[in-house]
């Protein structure tokens, strides 16, 4: 069998390994669950024999936690590498005014296997639309949130209702701007059409 050339055998080479390079450098999601049975409670306040606060834990993909509390009504949701981490972010005290929760589900953009950012949807209460029994309606957001390395925080906020590729436009924040993005400085945007979740997220922060 005739020899190559060094430089052919170099040239395959870099042609062999250029799919996984591609790959590693490849933005992509991975799917976690934030429901009570996928995490563990760490503490619990009760009044009346009602929960009315509680801190649980998660787990999330490359050895992050997420910390989910609950406090009358109001969630905020925070990732580290491990609990004690996660409640020094400034994600832990990113919360709204009005009373709010939280899908179970996060979806994290990932690269190389390593995530960088998370989405998720929040329900927002609207006290200004009541349903015909009085309670508010609930408006849907997308918050887009920068992971480590450095600090863990809110990005950006989209509107559900106001835009109609919501989930393509988180994305797209989180691609682009989570990495960057410097929780100190930098301000948390809207992204698309304004809406009531946004608005009513801009105006309680």
């Amino acid at each position: 069998m005739p020899r190559l050339p060094a430089l052919a055998v170099a040239t395959l080479t870099i042609l062999l390994g250029a799919p996984s390079l591609a790959a590693a450098n490849t933005i992509g999601s991975v799917y976690t669950s934030t429901t009570d049975n996928d995490c563990r409670k760490a503490s619990n306040l009760k009044i009346d024999g009602d929960d009315y606060a509680a801190e649980r834990t998660c787990r999330g993909p490359a050895g992050l936690v997420v910390v989910k509390n609950e406090d009358d009504l109001r969630e905020t949701i925070t990732v580290g590498r491990s609990a004690s981490a996660a409640d020094k972010e400034p994600a832990a005290s990113q919360g709204f005014g009005p009373f709010n929760s939280t899908t179970n589900t996060i979806e994290w953009r990932v690269i190389g296997g390593k995530p960088f950012a998370m989405i998720q949807r929040w329900h927002i209460a609207d006290n200004d639309d009541p349903e015909k029994n009085g309670r508010p309606k609930s408006k849907q957001m997308l918050v887009v949130t920068r992971l480590p390395p450095g600090a863990v925080c809110h990005v950006a906020y989209i509107d559900v209702t106001a835009n109609p590729e919501a989930n393509e436009l988180a994305r797209k924040a989180a691609d682009e701007l989570a990495r960057g993005f410097d929780c100190k400085t930098d301000k948390v945007s809207v992204i698309g059409t304004d809406g009531r979740a946004t608005a009513l997220a801009m105006t309680s922060r």
